[in-house]
């Protein structure tokens, strides 16, 4: 309370320097700011510790809930999850956890054989609105269709173009698409011109993955890690990327139709072609200009993922690089491997439900679990509760739940940690661990 009451003092005279003084005791400039508002606010009074306990309780009725399902499996032995979650639905509405959750609690009461689940799909169903007003605005990206130099060798030129100024940024003959070498090109390219605002693809390996949260890669996860928008097309909609389709017809004239001797002779003309294509061939679209006229670098250069500001009160979790899981209170959920080393959020939405971001995109909703050891203390009360004249349980009512009353919400309000080159959060004791399992979607 003293170093508060002298930092606050120190900090409220002129001309202080609130990041000289930061520094000084050792603190974050957030957690300056918030003492010294809750001093103007409050005064001395505002700088007392408060509790840290969560304002709100979203497992409240979680026992209850434990029990309403043990109850409905008792009474339809041979219900898997998903009519359960429809016949408790009837009954608690938006309250009754999801379809992931209730078979979370049957496989904890030994009543669930483990089943493979199929993964999230990530479709696109309308066409891209992108609108490039400036240079860097909009890249465009794409394996042209591969063909063979005379020598048999497979030549697969990737392609990067500003959808601005029609500057060709890349013409790189690959031997394939595997992702490492891919993102060579970029790591050059970035160097080179700086970072664009946003990247359009279509659907295909690197760039996206249909089956994962987001549609995303290793690839495009880093893209969106530095701050670059990822624009996908449709699915067999080349006319979403049309400019960039009308200069791959144009290599398909120049340069396929004549292939070299070999792969680095291949590799030199799509250079000179490159260099043709901006410098030389004029442009009708930018009035008789050639792309070089128009085009200048970007000024953002760095390629350290700048901080994400997550809200305080969500939950910061680092994706495990080997598993692509995470863990919450012991639990692990699959976010996926594309993520791998990424830091993610969960935004609470009421109860279990919890919405998955990453940066400012939206991973799809996911549901927690209730702690396993209030399950089991649940279970355990559950399996002590005498049976009545219709061979059913007594009302949970009837019996006093061991269960930790401590253990009343989840999660609790974590510290705040949302800078992505932060070291890795835990909740209590536990840590995003290399375990992973199925992802539940709510």
């Amino acid at each position: 309370m003293s170093l508060k009451m002298e930092f606050v003092e120190k900090v409220s005279r002129p001309g202080a320097s609130m990041a000289e003084l930061c520094r000084e005791y050792g603190i974050s400039r957030e957690t300056g700011y918030k003492w010294l508002k809750r001093f103007k606010t409050e005064g001395y009074t505002g700088l007392e510790e408060r509790s840290r306990a969560p304002q709100s309780s979203p497992l409240a009725k979680a026992e209850a809930m434990i029990s309403a399902i043990l109850d409905a499996r008792e009474t339809n032995p041979r219900w898997g999850a998903k009519k359960l979650a429809d016949v408790l639905r009837r009954k608690h509405g938006q309250e009754t956890p999801s379809v992931s959750t209730i078979a979370r609690v049957l496989k904890r009461f030994g009543q669930v054989r483990q089943r493979r689940k199929s993964r999230p799909l990530s479709a696109v169903e309308r066409a891209p609105q992108v609108e490039a007003k400036a240079p860097n605005d909009v890249w465009t990206v794409d394996f042209k269709g591969w063909w063979r130099s005379l020598d048999g060798n497979r030549c697969e030129p990737l392609t990067v173009r500003d959808a601005c100024s029609r500057y060709v940024l890349s013409v790189q003959v690959m031997e394939g698409t595997s992702t490492a070498p891919v993102r060579e090109v970029f790591e050059a390219l970035f160097r080179k011109h700086g970072l664009p605002g946003a990247i359009q693809c279509d659907n295909g390996s690197p760039f996206i993955s249909s089956r994962a949260r987001g549609g995303l890669t290793k690839l495009s996860a880093w893209w969106v890690s530095l701050g670059i928008k990822v624009v996908r097309s449709r699915p067999g909609c080349p006319q979403d990327n049309g400019g960039h389709e009308r200069m791959h017809r144009d290599m398909r004239a120049d340069l396929q139709a004549f292939p070299e001797a070999t792969r680095q002779e291949q590799q030199r003309a799509c250079a000179k072609w490159q260099q043709e294509f901006n410098h030389v061939r004029p442009h009708e679209a930018l009035g008789g200009q050639v792309p070089a006229d128009l085009y200048k670098p970007s000024v953002r250069r760095s390629l350290t993922p700048p901080r994400h500001p997550y809200p305080s009160h969500w939950l910061v979790r680092r994706v495990n690089s080997s598993s692509g899981g995470v863990v919450v209170e012991v639990q692990s959920y699959s976010i996926g491997h594309a993520l791998g080393g990424h830091f993610i959020a969960l935004e609470p939405l009421g109860g279990l439900r919890h919405r998955i971001w990453f940066r400012d995109l939206d991973l799809g909703e996911i549901s927690l679990a209730p702690p396993t050891r209030m399950i089991d203390d649940v279970v355990d009360a559950y399996l002590d509760r005498p049976l009545t004249r219709k061979g059913r349980r007594s009302p949970l009512a009837n019996v006093h739940s061991t269960a930790n009353p401590q253990v009343t919400s989840l999660p609790p309000d974590p510290p705040q940690l949302p800078c992505e080159t932060c070291p890795q959060q835990t909740l209590g004791s536990s840590a995003v661990s290399s375990a992973a399992t199925q992802p539940n979607l709510a």
